[in-house]
């Protein structure tokens, strides 16, 4: 029987493909909708009401591509599910600060990343820079809780901590909407975790304008 990890790396690249077949037309046709709600650096996720947009068309670091598709202020809520893992930490900021150029004022960034404090040291050796797991191998760093909410401070954001695992090992939630923004690796929406023990989670966080 295939794994849901398996599963997800089976199925995510056709969806990721199909997303860059589609195009750059389908995306120009999509963010003319309101509410504006996009996921960055999709991987082949979809999800009611957001426009998934790949690195191909949507590079975080390069001014350009944003202005090509956004005005500044035009962005209701962007979403990044293990994406600023596969940045350096100079790399995030820039990241966060254009975010924030394009968010409108009240607008939001929902972000995951893999958690550096989790327990398990089978968990942190799959998501380490070099680590076993899916896609591991361009970890460029990885996070704590505090280490970062600073990325988001610099770029000018108020931030509210969602999941994270702190120094002493201990589980931090608080009860966020996946209307808002769905993270699958996570607390309540990965199934490795039905059983009661916490295999795969993430820091979880919003990054409010």
């Amino acid at each position: 029987m295939i794994g849901p990890a398996l599963l997800g790396e089976i199925v995510r690249p056709i969806c990721r493909l199909i997303n860059i077949v589609l195009g750059k037309p389908r995306i120009e046709k999509l963010i003319k909708r309101k509410p504006r709600k996009i996921i960055v650096g999709a991987s082949g996720v979809f999800q009611r009401g957001w426009v998934s947009i790949e690195k191909e068309f949507l590079n975080l670091l390069r001014p350009e591509d944003w202005k090509r598709y956004f005005l500044e202020n035009s962005i209701d809520a962007i979403l990044a599910e293990h994406v600023w893992e596969h940045l350096t930490r100079e790399e995030g900021i820039l990241a966060a600060k254009l975010c924030y150029r394009y968010l409108k004022p009240g607008g939001y960034l929902r972000v995951a990343v893999p958690d550096g404090l989790h327990p398990d040291l089978d968990y942190i050796e799959r998501v380490r820079p070099g680590g076993f797991g899916y896609s591991s191998w361009d970890h460029k760093l990885i996070y704590t809780h505090k280490t970062l909410k600073e990325i988001f401070e610099l770029a000018g954001f108020r931030i509210e901590l969602l999941e994270y695992f702190d120094e002493k090992g201990l589980f931090h939630y608080k009860e966020w909407n996946p209307t808002d923004g769905m993270i699958r690796r996570s607390k309540r929406f990965d199934i490795r975790n039905r059983k009661g023990k916490l295999k795969i989670i993430s820091i979880i966080l919003d990054a409010n304008k």
